[in-house]
Parts: C-alpha cells; structure tokens; sequence
C-alpha cells in the first residue's frame, strides 16, 4: 500500500488538483499550484539536500528542461534561487530527460533537475529531482526534501558565496553518440534496410533529438510531425492512439515503414505499424527486449501494472522475469537487485542499464529500428511474433476525504478468494488475467489496469473493480 501514500494533494472545486508534491518533486498548473514562491521553495530544499548529502556549501546541479512554454520563466527561477543559495549551475537548455540524466554523472555533478511535466499538458510544469547517479531519489531522499520545504529549512548566501553560471549544451549529441556505441545498435543494418521513418515529436524536445538521432543511424527517409520545439502542443501531449491520429494517417499517405511518437520530455516511446495500426505501448518494452534477451540473455523487469508478454519473452531466453513497484526508482531497484539487461515500463518506458539507468525513448528507438532491421519483416508482422494480450487502462477520480485504506480493505475482502499483491496498491490474479489498483503519485486518481488474452475480458475485470470502487466512494 505504499505507493498510495507517496504523495500530497490539493485540490480546488470538483476536486481538480492544481499542485503535487511527491518524493520525485513538484507538479502543478502553472499561475495557480504551481507558483513562482512554491518553485522557488522547492529548488532551495533540493539544493539544501544536497548540501546535507555531500556535507559541502558548494554543489553544482545540472539542469535540463523540455520546451514549454512556461519551461524559460521554469528554469530563470530554479536557477535563480539556486544560485542564490550558493549552488554552481550547468544549463543544458532544451534537453530530453533522459539527456539530463546522462549528463548529472558525465559532468561529475551533484545532482539535476529536469523542468517538465512528462505527458501532462501544456498549462502543467513540474520539477523532476535527480540523484549524482542521475537517476530518481529514494522515497527517504525525497521526503527529506518534502520535509525541507515544509519547514523553510534552507540558507542563502552573500554576495562572494553565490553560485556560478555556465552552459553546456553538448549533451544531447553526447548522448546521440552514447548510443551509437552500443554494440546492440546496428546502424549498417539500419542504413542497409533503407527504412522510411515518420516521427511525431509533440512540438518539444523531440523535435531537435530525433531528427539527430534518425540522421546519425542513416535512416534512409525521415518524414517529421510537429517538430517545431516551441512548446504549443498541437495535441494532448501523451503518446497514446487516441492522440495520434495525425500521425497513423502520416505513415499510411507516405508509405512509410514505422512510425514514432515520443512525450514532451522523450522517456516515453509509441509506434505506429506500416499499415497505420499501433504496435501497442506494452510492446515497445516487450519487442526491444525480444532484441536485447536473444542477443544477450538475463533477466528483465517491468512493474506491477505491465503486461505479462515481457514475462513469456523473458522465459523464451531462459532468464527470469521481476515485477516492481509502479515508477521508474522502483523499477531501477529492481533491475539492479536482479541484475537485469533490460526493463522498464509498460507506457513505452524502455530502460537500458548498459547505456543509463533512465527510461529513454532514443535509445528505444535506435535498438527497435536494429531489430526492425534485422528481422527482415514489417513492422507489422513482427507485432505478430508476440503473444497477444490485451490490457484496459482506466482511472476514476478520488474525492478529497475518502479513506483509501477502508477502501482497499474493502476490496480485499471482496476477493479475499483471488491471490492478492500489495506491493503497490493492490493487484487480484483471476484464472485469465489481473486487475491492478493504485494511487497515481501525480493525480488525484485511481488507476484500473486490467489484462487478458481478450479486450473484452479485461474491460470486464476493469468494469467490476470500477464499480466496486464507486460504489463505495458515492
């Protein structure tokens, strides 16, 4: 039940949550949660954290941020109070998540922070906190800092203390060449299968890393959707086939192999089949594993709300496969408990630990097309080579002031016959599938995933906890 207490919410009427304070940072609407005086608080306590975890006044903290419209005004702020309290900073400008991520450990930094609100849409903008490794905080490092901006529990410095300023905006091609070294990344197969790619990068980030991607992997045609990186989202920002219309359609009209979408900040990848169908986001992780697990067999990880298909891939390969916590920290923990050679998540969140341990788009990009290519088939028809479930995402909002543990008690008595995991939220193995309860750790919601080999047996397993769970908070 952890994972449903990981966060604080607020809300105004009909419930509607302007700000989220969690172990991972702060998110909010911009002008009405999310404020200047709460990103300031907020870049001062992770600065004070910092301060407190090296045990030296003088840090340096790196800094990236997607191309929202509210991410300049973002990062002056961040910037500002962290200069202010005596922080060195390094501006990476425009920079994928997983860029910055990258970038913390290469620059030998203390930490980073990454000004975007992921899927969310544009009026939303958040702070995401990262650790020396460049990876997520604990849920101990995390409350520190939740602790520290509750109780203004942070210093400023004069004038000869302040931090210094500097740019470096080299890492998102350092990142580029990361991944063209990577054994597993097969650019002559790429070149030599003549592939025509379109990609739909959201007006962000993806918009200036996927063109230098796809051109540095020698794809043969790059056809480019709302590449513009000015932050006006032409679209709800989230790469899912109801937001994708424009770009099936592309991909059809021009004939083109495959085709891409990625989120504002580039952690997230979606793929389009020739034929204008999507490949599903469960089967991003699970065909890149199907790549990595045959040429270098081990163990996988994907959370509790993923589907089981990377479970049958990973046991084709003799290696076993973990589940974890919902979130990447916890799927990162795993991976590395278990030392495993690739996981990730099922929103199209592919992690690589031999690259970095960070959900990334490109570099789930690069290997897909490897695969692709040297599969010899269509896009298409290597969807078909996997097994076939079926998963029903769902959420319905939860009213301030509603017990979640009475009612997480109640639904475990209701199926008290069905195996139960508590590992985070609630999960009910039925015979030919599973239901997965939980909190999100940024909306006031709760999400029902439910799989099975069908739609409709998974949409009626979601349906019933659905109804279990309005019935109670009416």
């Amino acid at each position: 039940m952890a994972g449903v207490f990981m966060f604080v919410y607020f809300c105004q009427k009909q419930f509607r949550m302007t700000l989220i304070k969690s172990i991972s940072g702060i998110r909010g609407i911009i002008g009405t949660g999310l404020t200047p005086p709460e990103i300031i608080r907020y870049s001062l306590a992770y600065g004070a954290f910092q301060k407190v975890r090296t045990g030296r006044k003088r840090i340096k903290i790196v800094i990236g941020r997607d191309a929202r419209v509210s991410g300049k005004m973002m990062f002056n702020l961040v910037s500002g109070a962290l200069l202010g309290s005596g922080a060195d900073v390094i501006d990476l400008g425009l920079a994928a998540t997983p860029t910055v991520e990258i970038a913390v450990p290469g620059i030998g930094a203390d930490g980073g922070i990454i000004i975007t609100a992921s899927h969310n849409p544009g009026q939303w903008n958040a702070l995401k906190l990262l650790n020396e490794k460049g990876e997520f905080l604990s849920a101990e490092e995390g409350q520190m800092i939740l602790d520290l901006a509750e109780n203004n529990d942070f210093e400023y410095v004069e004038t000869g203390s302040l931090g210094r300023y500097s740019r470096d905006y080299t890492w998102l091609e350092q990142h580029i060449r990361k991944i063209l070294e990577l054994p597993l990344v097969n650019t002559s197969a790429i070149r030599n299968a003549r592939l025509k790619v379109v990609f739909d990068a959201v007006n962000s980030v993806g918009g200036i890393a996927l063109p230098m991607l796809l051109d540095a992997l020698e794809v043969s045609q790059v056809i480019k959707l709302n590449a513009k990186p000015d932050g006006k989202f032409t679209h709800n920002p989230e790469p899912l086939p109801e937001n994708l219309s424009e770009l099936s359609q592309a991909v059809v009209k021009n004939k083109a192999d495959v085709g891409f979408a990625v989120d504002p900040d580039v952690d997230r990848l979606a793929i389009v089949m020739e034929n204008g169908g999507f490949f599903g986001e469960e089967y991003t992780l699970v065909s890149v594993a199907d790549y990595v697990l045959k040429e270098k067999p081990g163990n996988s990880v994907s959370n509790l709300s993923s589907s089981r298909a990377l479970k049958d891939i990973t046991e084709k390969y003799d290696g076993i496969y973990y589940t974890s916590a919902v979130g990447e920290v916890n799927v990162v923990a795993m991976m590395k408990a278990k030392q495993a050679v690739i996981g990730g998540e099922g929103n199209g969140g592919v992690i690589f630990p031999e690259l970095h341990f960070g959900r990334d788009a490109l570099v789930g990009t690069a290997l897909f097309l490897s695969h692709l290519a040297l599969s010899g088939m269509s896009c298409a028809a290597l969807r078909k080579t996997y097994p076939d479930y079926h998963i029903s995402k769902n959420k319905v909002t939860i009213k301030t002031g509603v017990d979640l543990i009475e009612l997480f008690d109640h639904i475990k008595s209701k199926y008290q016959s069905y195996p139960l995991n508590e590992t985070d939220g609630l999960r009910i193995d039925f015979e030919n599938g599973w239901v997965h309860l939980r909190q999100s750790n940024t909306e006031p919601i709760m999400r029902i995933y439910a799989e099975s080999t069908s739609m409709e047996e998974a949409e009626k397993f979601a349906k019933a906890l659905i109804g279990d769970i309005s019935a109670w908070t009416c």
